[in-house]
């Protein structure tokens, strides 16, 4: 017992209570990441062209334009003309972020029958890095494909392309 008044007299000697003793400081750093707002600027819409299906009954042909814009119209059973092109962007944004694009793949309508319906197969980069300073910005494309067969229905098919930017 003496020695637990000794080492009370000690602490309040010292201006320190029993609690006080125990407390501890622990230091941890804090940090914050500001980024500026992205913005997304249409360029050009993808294009397809026009397609003429061949006679005859066949199924599952695919046509399509990659990001890069290299068209692929290569089935005996199609005819392909018009000036087929990627649907092309400009992202502007916080300098040497990282980007990330998304878009759903497309319901294409017909524009004379809407009950028929193509579905257009996105293809797109995925990320884009932004520049440096010095560069406003940066171009990506998306391309897309289709795939039809003898019984599609002619006409003029159209959809809307929902693209998504964000950090």
């Amino acid at each position: 017992m003496i020695w637990w008044v000794g080492r009370m007299a000690l602490l309040l000697a010292l201006g320190l209570t029993a609690g006080e003793a125990a407390a501890a400081t622990q230091i941890v750093q804090v940090n914050a990441s500001v980024s500026k707002t992205l913005s997304l600027t249409r360029i050009s819409d993808l294009e397809l062209g026009q397609i003429i299906l061949g006679p005859g009954t066949w199924s599952g042909v695919t046509v399509s334009i990659s990001r890069n814009g290299a068209f692929v119209c290569s089935s005996s059973n199609l005819t392909c003309s018009g000036t087929p092109q990627a649907a092309c962007y400009t992202v502007t944004g916080t300098n040497n972020a990282v980007v990330r694009d998304t878009a759903p793949n497309v319901v294409l309508t017909n524009q004379s029958d809407p009950s028929k319906t193509l579905t257009l197969t996105v293809d797109g980069p995925g990320t884009v890095t932004l520049p440096n300073s010095g560069t406003k910005g940066v171009d990506f494309s998306i391309g897309g494909s289709i795939s039809v067969d003898s019984t599609t229905t002619g006409g003029d098919y159209a959809g809307t392309l929902n693209v998504t930017v964000d950090y």
